[in-house]
């Protein structure tokens, strides 16, 4: 099997799978609460077995949860509607590039999005990768400025 790995160590298939876990993990959290430590030692195993990133995917779900009043403060001049209100799916994407907007200022911003995108593509609605990439890019204006500003020119 040919490896993905970057010269810097970082294997984006397998922090694509950790996103996703992440997400599953975050979106069982939304819809049934328990610990951090619940929540990861439920997917740990899942998320190990698939060989992806399980450091990544434990400070996705720990950071998320720990960080979510600001997240979500920070979502939600972007929607249109409460937090609270949006698909549990594209409730937990957006908050893990909330997350990583603001925490993993090492993954770049248009990566960021588009991983978003790609799991709502992959298991929510049919049209919330739209609405999740609206959401996002304004959100990255905001908090990833600089970094946009540069990428342009």
């Amino acid at each position: 099997m040919k490896s993905h790995r970057r010269p810097h160590g970082i294997d984006p298939v397998h922090r694509t799978r950790a996103r996703r876990r992440a997400m599953q993990a975050l979106y069982a959290w939304q819809m049934s609460g328990g610990t951090a430590q619940q929540v990861i030692a439920q997917f740990a195993h899942e998320q190990a077995h698939e060989i992806a990133d399980l450091e990544y995917f434990e400070d996705l779900v720990r950071g998320v949860m720990s960080h979510q009043a600001a997240l979500d403060e920070g979502l939600l001049p972007h929607l249109d509607r409460k937090v609270d209100e949006v698909d549990p799916v594209e409730r937990a994407a957006m908050r893990i590039a909330a997350y990583e907007f603001k925490h993993r200022l090492d993954v770049p911003y248009r990566v960021v999005i588009n991983e978003a995108i790609e799991t709502v593509k992959r298991f929510g609605a049919e049209h919330g990768h739209t609405y999740v990439n609206g959401v996002l890019d304004k959100l990255a204006a905001e908090w990833r400025s600089v970094e946009m500003q540069a990428a342009r020119g």
